[in-house]
């Protein structure tokens, strides 16, 4: 049997934790979430939001597609549908298609979002660039002052360091692809400042 996704993804943030030698009230004092709250999600007994996630990254300096992989030595990743590691927030599911590879400048995700919901509570910026595909459904992007809406099969290329937000301003259930990259030098930052709220 598969072990559960927060499962992995907790210990892994314990890991990466651990082998900084950061207490858990130290990393809780850099990234402005409880104690509680971390120990929780690194037991598993919490699943946690991306914003939560890029949290973490960002108080770990890691990129947060470390959370989802373990092998950095990969040439070629190979992700079956049943096994994209996924996370949830309010109206919301964000899953990883794609993480491993060394040096990986490219992150890619499918987001989900039910009537209403939006990637997170307010606009974020980050360096490097945003690819967006709508998939299903009709989402307005917010990027900048400017307001895009997206239908299925429109697609929206931005430099991400403009303040951006995805939310469904239909009826039905929306789903985006989405692409972050970034330039070699702040790879590791790119992926930090994503999606729903903590």
């Amino acid at each position: 049997m598969d072990e559960p996704v927060e499962r992995v993804v907790g210990r892994r943030i314990r890991q990466i934790r651990e082998g900084q030698g950061l207490s858990l009230k130290a990393l809780a004092a850099r990234c402005q979430l409880s104690l509680n709250a971390i120990s929780r999600i690194e037991r598993g007994d919490s699943s946690p939001t991306v914003s939560s996630l890029h949290r973490l990254a960002a108080a770990l300096d890691v990129p947060i597609t470390d959370f989802f992989g373990s092998d950095r030595g990969q040439r070629t990743v190979l992700l079956r549908h049943m096994d994209r590691l996924c996370t949830r927030g309010e109206g919301a599911m964000l899953e990883s298609l794609g993480s491993g590879l060394p040096g990986q400048r490219l992150a890619p995700f499918l987001l989900t979002l039910l009537p209403g919901a939006a990637s997170s509570p307010q606009p974020i910026l980050h360096a490097g660039e945003e690819f967006a595909l709508c998939l299903a459904g009709e989402v307005d992007y917010s990027v900048g002052d400017q307001q895009y809406r997206l239908e299925a099969g429109d697609t929206l290329l931005f430099h991400a360091d403009q303040p951006h937000l995805c939310r469904n301003i239909g009826l039905e259930q929306a789903t985006v692809l989405f692409v972050i990259r970034a330039p070699e030098e702040e790879s590791r930052m790119c992926h930090q400042r994503h999606l729903l709220s903590s």
